[in-house]
């Protein structure tokens, strides 16, 4: 085993690994950018008596996509090998390469490997040889838009237009026809340039009614090779993952030894050593098809970890300090379920867009045999404009997939996330799904069950109640709190009412609270609601049961009213004494705000393209603008008729949320 390790990479992945590290004795090396100074990573090598090195200014382009720094670290400081991580330079043969020639190991395949599977035309060829099933498409890349409006026609629509290089859903887009076959091939073609820079794409057919599911395999240098079953990935959003569990709901076993057994293939014919995914599109009659090889650990790697008791990190690090698998394939099985549920600074409620900024409050879920948190963040910490905005991964495990949907949905509502908005109410909105639940999982699914956009978690009317008798008891308790405090003055004595409204909206609840050992118990519409838990003024959640039910609230009261979060869903609950409420109704709701006439950018990014001229009279649906974000080309478009009437920003420009493009007369 190697006594030092350098760690190309930031975030949970780099904090995931320097964890390895300290239990196996490595010394931990952490490279950071300027914005990286203070970040996690570089926090917890130091704790571990490892050493940081700084590499470069903010952009990663300047920092840690640069080979030479990356050598030079190890140089400096004596590290023996380097683990990759995912993305970055994870899968880029000439980092391999770079680092063999200054004697210095990488934790990861050989750079033919990745080469050969890191080119989604080539990788698809060799997966034909090596007999793994594959999509129908054109195997080479396009030359322009009329030869992919012809390959598109030969095929049969739908088709997906690829990028050969990168992944996480970048140079992809969707042709439904031949009108759209031209201008999804450049803009994909745009994004691959801009991310991968390689601006290859290919055509091949897009699978309806689709699910991603994707076999971990796991080679040594002595000629063993594994795989360590499946993964389910098919709740993606512009065809980056947002769920991932292990194993899939849908696969039965023979058809799971299936694909495993062309995995593991695929793996032998690239003479693969450490861990990688073999990625299948797989229809609703279990046929499979090959995507792509992953050259790399997965960001969702923990769910096979889970349900196989294996550490995937560990065994990457053995297999390159030359040690065979202690196992093979007949020592491995399935034992219980695992979910993973992807925390993003992202604003769920404007379309998803990043949201950058400080961390003012991070408690992630107490960690638990039920319950892991793999984060790169520390509250105070910063969401940086210049890299994924990643909070954390949630990962649950239970003996069931019941079980372990029910541990990620109590997760979801202890997270405690303030600062930058985050996509928790949509996280557990998917896990309260009746369609997820059941499994009815396609690639589609949230384009399906939220066709126009996510616009917050409706909670069942029993949950609503219960939020009704939780707002009651968190008053009454706070009530007594205040009567304590103002009794300890000569004459000012108070007593604490039993009757309450509590109004939600401008719909009230008659509630009668009553104190009980353990908590309170609150009477609506005749029925006696128990609300038992620990809690106390100011704390930030409430975790007890209500009427028998396990429930974990978080608790504020920014104003008057208290703002209850619960399965995804905030209520204000303003708890008034009953003539209160009654002249609460007479006040009149707040009137509608006017609908501007600027298009504003949605996000912090750099304006790539004007697409309309001052004067200009357009349609809905059409192009107004593009604005890049996080690497990613996002297309805004008129909502209806009208008339440019000033441009307010040129292209080359950088953005900030709600900044003015364009105004309509």
């Amino acid at each position: 085993m190697f006594d030092s390790l350098l760690i190309a990479n930031r975030g949970e992945i780099a904090c995931r690994v320097i964890k390895t590290c300290r239990r196996l004795g490595i010394r931990p090396v952490a490279v950071h950018s300027e914005a990286d100074a203070d970040a996690l990573h570089v926090r917890m090598a130091l704790e571990a008596g490892g050493t940081a090195v700084a590499i470069g200014p903010a952009p990663a382009a300047e920092s840690y996509l640069v080979i030479d720094r990356i050598v030079a670290a190890c140089r400096d400081t004596g590290a023996q090998a380097v683990h990759p991580g995912y993305g970055f330079l994870s899968e880029n043969a000439r980092f391999a390469e770079a680092l063999d020639a200054a004697g210095i190991v990488f934790v990861g395949p050989p750079p033919d490997a990745i080469r050969a599977m890191g080119d989604k035309i080539e990788s698809k060829k060799l997966a034909a040889k090596a007999g793994v099933s594959t999509v129908p498409g054109h195997p080479d890349a396009i030359a322009d838009p009329e030869e992919a409006q012809a390959v598109a026609e030969k095929i049969g629509f739908p088709v997906m237009l690829k990028a050969s290089a990168g992944g996480g859903g970048k140079g992809m887009r969707i042709a439904w026809s031949a009108r759209e076959v031209a201008q999804g091939l450049a803009s994909a073609r745009s994004e691959a340039k801009s991310s991968f820079g390689d601006d290859r794409v290919f055509v091949e057919k897009f699978i309806e009614e689709p699910r991603h599911i994707e076999i971990q395999v796991l080679a040594d240098g002595h000629g063993n090779a594994v795989h360590l079953f499946e993964r389910e990935c098919s709740i993606q959003r512009r065809h980056q993952k947002v769920i991932e569990e292990a194993p899939s709901p849908f696969l039965d076993p023979e058809t799971r030894a299936a694909m495993g057994s062309q995995a593991v293939a695929l793996a032998r014919a690239v003479n693969y050593r450490s861990a990688g995914t073999v990625e299948f599109i797989v229809d609703r009659d279990k046929n499979f098809f090959f995507l792509e090889m992953n050259t790399r650990l997965q960001v969702e790697h923990p769910v096979t970890e889970l349900i196989t008791g294996t550490d995937l990190v560990e065994l990457m690090l053995r297999v390159a300090a030359g040690e065979a698998l202690p196992f093979g394939q007949e020592d491995l099985s399935i034992r219980g379920w695992a979910i993973e549920a992807r925390l993003y600074a992202e604003d769920p409620f404007r379309g998803f867009l990043p949201s950058i900024g400080r961390l003012t409050d991070w408690r992630p879920p107490e960690e638990t045999a039920h319950v892991r948190v793999d984060t790169g963040v520390a509250e105070g910490g910063e969401i940086s404009m210049y890299y994924d905005p990643m909070v954390a991964k949630l990962v649950t495990y239970g003996p069931d997939r019941e079980q372990a949907i029910g541990h990620m949905r109590g997760a979801l509502d202890a997270c405690y996330v303030r600062g930058v908005k985050h996509n928790v109410p949509f996280l557990s909105a998917l896990m309260a799904h009746p369609r997820f639940a059941e499994g009815r999982l396609t690639t589609n699914f949230i384009a399906e069950e939220f066709p126009d956009g996510f616009h917050g978690a409706n909670l069942p009317a029993a949950a609503r109640t219960r939020l009704v008798a939780v707002a009651a008891a968190l008053h009454r308790l706070t009530a007594e709190r205040d009567r304590m405090v103002a009794g300890r003055l000569a004459g000012t004595a108070t007593t604490v009412s039993d009757h309450w409204v509590v109004r939600i909206g401008r719909e009230n609840t008659a509630v009668t609270v009553r104190p009980v050992a353990g908590g309170h118990e609150v009477l609506i519409d005749g029925r006696d609601i128990p609300v038992i838990g620990e809690w106390r003024p100011g704390d930030r959640l409430f975790d007890g049961r209500v009427d028998g039910v396990p429930m974990v609230v978080q608790t504020e009261r920014p104003a008057v009213a208290w703002r209850l979060t619960h399965g995804g869903a905030a209520v204000d609950a303003l708890v008034l004494p009953p003539r209160a409420a009654a002249l609460a109704d007479l006040m009149p709701d707040k009137p509608d705000p006017d609908m501007s006439k600027f298009l504003l950018s949605p996000m912090p990014g750099l304006l790539v393209s004007v697409a309309v001229a001052e004067g200009q009279e357009v349609e809905a649906g059409e192009t107004l603008a593009v604005v890049e974000a996080m690497k990613m080309e996002n297309i805004l478009r008129a909502i209806d008729r009208g008339t440019v009437e000033k441009l307010h920003a040129a292209p080359g420009d950088s953005l900030s949320v709600d900044q003015k493009i364009l105004e309509f007369r």
